[in-house]
């Protein structure tokens, strides 16, 4: 049986096969004995994007991954979360780590500042004002006209339906956990009700020039 780690666009967590490209975090959010979700699904407000290789580390998903400090057992540590890549993990609510993806996580905060007009960002700025826009922590998400999409950026995720797409070079790919299917015109969600998921922050962090990294599907 899959763990119920695999996060979509709306920042829900599922139990699916599909792991993804990224993993990441919003605290300790499991019982590491029956390795499920607590009632919670966040834990502190900083919600982060990790690669899944780094220093030949290890982990047991959604186990026991910090030593204590005897070393005679260990405790839950990190709720390991999975995203099919960092769109989705963006249009989440989440941000690059400073530990593993330090210079990604550098240029997501620089561009921060410069949307935002702050000289020296930090990221428990973006943290805090991301907090306020997530979906899954309460947050609320704006309605998108059709003719709005065009001057959406690439990376942007709105959801058509119940279903996300995420918007790239003047198309919308729909999304899924094992990748994105054939683009489809703007036009097509005429006389739809659309809602926007990358939340507010993260758009002015995209139109400033950062660029995300996209599952292979979206190449095709």
């Amino acid at each position: 049986m899959p763990l119920q780690n695999r996060v979509d666009p709306f920042g829900a967590i599922h139990a699916v096969p599909e792991r993804g490209l990224f993993t990441g975090n919003r605290g300790i959010i499991h019982d590491p004995e029956t390795r499920t979700l607590l009632r919670k699904r966040w834990a502190l407000q900083a919600w982060i994007i990790c690669v899944c290789q780094f220093r030949n580390v290890r982990r047991q998903p959604m186990g026991r991954n910090r030593k204590s400090d005897d070393h005679l057992g260990g405790k839950a540590g990190w709720t390991e979360l999975f995203f099919l890549d960092e769109v989705t993990a963006l249009a989440a609510g989440h941000r690059p780590c400073f530990f593993c993806q330090r210079e990604r996580a550098r240029d997501f905060v620089g561009h921060f500042g410069e949307a935002f007009g702050i000289a020296e960002p930090r990221a428990p700025q973006v943290d805090k004002r991301l907090h306020k826009e997530r979906l899954a922590s309460g947050g609320k998400r704006p309605d998108v006209a059709t003719a709005e999409l065009a001057v959406l950026p690439d990376g942007a995720v709105i959801a058509a339906n119940g279903c996300a797409h995420a918007l790239r070079n003047g198309r919308a790919l729909p999304w899924s956990f094992a990748g994105y299917g054939p683009p489809i015109d703007l036009d097509q969600f005429e006389g739809k009700a659309l809602v926007l998921l990358t939340p507010e922050t993260t758009l002015a962090v995209l139109r400033h020039g950062f660029r995300p990294v996209w599952h292979p599907s979206a190449e095709a």
